[in-house]
């Protein structure tokens, strides 16, 4: 018998405390599929949700990040054509000017109303979300 799970991946939402307003960061993506996502990425084996997110910030954004909460889980089949996938999305606070490195091209750094209308992934829909729960203290719905 063959099993096939979804792949755990994490997400961070990273928002820079020295700036105005708390801007968040956004990456372009070196490798398919391409275009502007939230910093994130594959859990390795034997790596905590944690452990990851703070890796992969730092990997993609040369910044280190402190996890303030677990934001939310995203599991919809289609949320990666590359293959199944689930997000476990951090809320992570950080100073300082992000780098784009390892599969980051180009970084940005955006505040809420000025979010890019296309996005990787399901990741317009995470930013959506966030901005409820941001400034008006609505978690989303398990649906």
């Amino acid at each position: 018998m063959i099993f096939r799970n979804p792949a755990p991946t994490v997400d961070i939402i990273v928002e820079l405390m020295d700036q105005p307003h708390r801007p968040i960061v956004l990456i372009e993506r070196k490798n398919l599929p391409y275009g502007w996502a939230i910093p994130g990425g594959f859990v390795d084996y034997g790596e905590s949700v944690e452990i990851a997110a703070i890796r992969e910030t730092r990997e993609e954004i040369a910044l280190n990040v402190e996890l303030i909460e677990q934001f939310h889980v995203y599991s919809d089949p289609e949320r990666d054509t590359r293959q199944h996938t689930i997000s476990i999305v951090f809320i992570a606070t950080a100073f300082g000017i992000p780098r784009a490195s390892d599969d980051a091209k180009n970084v940005q750094i955006i505040h809420l109303w000025d979010m890019p209308q296309e996005l990787c992934f399901d990741h317009g829909k995470i930013l959506q979300d966030y901005k409820r729960y941001r400034y008006y203290g609505i978690r989303p719905n398990l649906s």
